[in-house]
C-alpha cells in the first residue's frame, strides 16, 4: 500500500502484493475489456510522455476508466481507477468522513495542459466548517493530475463563500476560451439563488461564476430550479471553442419541475434558453418532466460538429399517469450547426418508436452517452433505461443523424442496469492523433444499487450496430458505477 503525503490516499491493488489483490479472473477480464496492446520495446513509466489520449490517465496508451461509489464506507465515498493495464487503484480522501459523498461527479479533461489526461472529482456534501444535521453539503472538488505514474492528487476547489451549494454535484470538462487547454465547469445545484455553475481555468480569468441572475443569462429563478444539476460541453457550431450545457430539470419556469437546459457561450458571454415549450423542439412542457435530468454531446450525423441529446425521464406517455410517477422517458437530440443548436429539425426518441415497451416507470432518458460503437466515425447515443434493466443504443449516421432502423435494447443484470452508462475506447491500440481512423468504443453500464458493472464491446461494422456479450467487469457496494469517468 502506498500513502501519499497528500490530502487523498492512493491504495494500490496489485497482482502479487501483500496488500489486497487483483484475481487472476479479474486480470483476464479487464484483459479482455480494457487492455490495448503496447507497441514491442516501450520503455518504462518515468521514460514515457502523455500522447494527449482523452482517457488516458498514466501515458501508456490505453484508456483507463474511473468509478465512482460515492455511499462507499459509510457514504464518505471512493473512485476506483480501473487502468488498461490491469492494475486497479482506489482514491479516498485522507481526511474522510461519513456522508461527504467523494465521487458525487467525475470529469475527464487535460487541465493543466501537459497531455495527460486528468481527474476531476467531486465531494458534493463536504462541509468546510462543521457539519450541519440534515443539510446539503458546502462541497469541494479534488483535482487528480494524469502522469506517466497515474493519477497524482493535485489542488482542491471549493467555493469562495461555502453554503449548502452542494458544489461538485456535476462537472463537465472542455475547452470553453479556445487555448488548447480543457477548463472545469463545477455544479451547485443547491445555491441559495436556484443553483450556480463555476468554470475554472478560463485564460486570464479568476474563476467565472454564473446564475441564472448573471446579466447575460437574465432567468427568473426559484430556489429548487437545481440548475446546474447536470453538465456537458461540446462544441456545437464547428468554431473550435466549446459551449457548456447546463441542466436545470426542477427548473419551473411555467410549469413546477418542467425542467430546462441553458446553453451557454462563456467565452463571448451569451446565453439561450431551451424547454419543450421551444419552439420546434419535439414534445411539450408538463409539470415533473425534468427536461434536462441528463445530457450527454457527441457527433451523431458526422458533420464535425456537436449534438445535443437532453434527457426528460419524467415525461408521462401511459395513460392514466399519476402525478409525481417516476415517467417513461423521453430524449430530445438537437443538432449542430455553424450558428449553433438548431431547433428546426429536433428529434423525440422514445420506445413507441423503439425496441421496447414504454411503462410508467422506465425513465428512460436517465442516463447518456454517445459513443462510436461501430467505428465508422459517427457517434451512436446509448440512453439507460434503469426502469426497465436496459440500455437503448440508436445508431448515427451522415444521411440524417440517429436513425431507429437497427436501434437495440441491450439488457443487463441488476435492479437499476442503465442508471449510469458510458463509452469506452477499447480493443485496439491507440492511434496517433494525426490518424482519422477510430478506435471502436465499448459499452459500460452500471446497476449501482447492486454495485455493477458491465460491459459490451462494441464491433467495427458498416451501416449496423453490434455490440458483443454483455459480461460483468466489477462489482463492490456503495452505489458503485454512480458515475463514470
Amino acid at each position: 500500500m502506498c500513502i501519499l503525503p497528500s490530502w487523498p490516499v492512493l491504495i494500490l491493488f496489485r497482482p502479487g502484493s501483500t496488500g489486497l489483490v487483483i484475481t487472476s479472473g479479474m486480470n483476464a477480464l479487464l484483459a479482455a475489456c480494457l487492455i490495448v496492446p503496447l507497441a514491442s520495446g516501450a520503455g518504462p513509466a518515468a521514460a514515457r510522455a502523455c500522447g494527449g489520449h482523452p482517457l488516458d490517465f498514466d501515458a501508456d496508451g490505453r484508456p483507463d476508466l474511473a468509478v465512482a461509489a460515492p455511499y462507499d464506507d459509510a457514504r464518505a465515498g471512493s473512485v476506483t481507477v480501473m487502468y488498461g493495464s490491469g492494475e486497479k487503484v482506489k482514491l479516498t480522501q485522507q481526511d474522510a468522513e461519513p456522508g461527504d459523498s467523494f465521487g458525487s461527479a467525475l470529469a475527464v479533461g487535460d487541465f493543466n495542459g501537459d497531455r495527460c489526461a486528468d481527474l476531476a472529482v467531486g465531494v458534493s456534501e463536504e462541509f468546510v466548517g462543521e457539519r450541519v444535521p440534515g443539510g446539503d453539503g458546502n462541497g469541494v472538488v479534488q483535482i487528480f493530475d494524469g502522469s506517466p505514474e497515474g493519477l497524482v492528487a493535485g489542488r482542491r476547489l471549493a467555493p469562495a463563500k461555502p453554503s449548502s451549494d452542494r458544489f461538485g454535484a456535476a462537472l463537465a470538462a472542455g475547452d470553453f476560451d479556445g487555448d488548447g487547454r480543457d477548463e472545469l465547469a463545477v455544479g451547485a445545484p443547491s445555491h441559495r439563488s436556484g443553483g450556480a455553475v463555476t468554470v475554472y481555468g478560463m485564460k486570464g480569468r479568476e474563476p467565472v461564476r454564473i446564475t441564472q441572475k448573471t446579466p447575460w443569462v437574465r432567468q427568473r429563478a426559484s430556489v429548487t430550479d437545481q440548475w446546474g444539476g447536470a453538465l456537458a460541453s461540446g462544441d456545437f457550431d464547428g468554431d473550435g471553442i466549446d459551449e457548456l450545457a447546463i441542466g436545470a430539470p426542477a427548473d419551473s419556469v411555467t410549469m413546477d419541475g418542467q425542467g430546462s437546459v441553458t446553453v451557454i457561450d462563456v467565452r463571448r458571454e451569451r446565453a439561450r434558453l431551451l424547454t419543450q415549450s421551444t419552439p420546434g423542439i419535439k414534445g411539450a412542457a408538463e409539470k415533473w418532466d425534468n427536461f434536462g435530468a441528463a445530457l450527454a454531446t457527441g457527433d451523431f450525423n458526422g458533420d464535425g460538429k456537436d449534438d445535443l441529446a437532453i434527457g426528460v425521464p419524467g415525461e408521462g406517455l401511459t395513460a392514466n399517469q399519476r402525478a409525481m410517477d417516476y415517467g417513461d422517458g423521453t430524449v430530445d437530440v438537437l443538432y449542430g450547426s455553424r450558428a449553433g443548436l438548431r431547433t428546426d429539425r429536433t428529434e423525440a426518441w422514445s420506445q413507441n418508436t423503439l425496441e421496447g415497451k414504454p411503462r410508467y416507470y422506465d425513465r428512460f432518458g436517465a442516463s447518456l452517452a454517445a459513443g462510436d460503437f461501430n467505428g465508422d466515425g459517427i457517434d451512436e447515443l446509448a440512453v439507460g433505461v434503469p426502469g426497465e434493466k436496459a440500455v437503448q443504443v440508436l445508431m448515427g449516421r451522415a444521411s440524417g443523424g440517429l436513425t431507429r432502423a437497427g436501434n437495440l435494447l441491450v439488457k443487463g443484470k441488476g435492479q437499476d442496469f442503465g442508471a449510469s452508462v458510458a463509452a469506452l475506447p477499447g480493443w485496439e491500440r491507440y492511434r496517433s492523433l494525426e490518424s482519422r481512423r477510430r478506435p471502436v468504443d465499448g459499452l459500460v453500464v452500471a446497476a449501482p444499487d447492486q454495485g455493477l458493472i458491465m460491459y459490451a464491446p462494441g464491433k467495427r461494422a458498416s451501416g449496423r450496430v453490434e455490440l458483443g456479450k454483455v459480461r460483468q467487469l466489477d462489482q463492490s457496494g456503495g452505489l458503485y458505477g454512480y458515475a463514470f469517468g
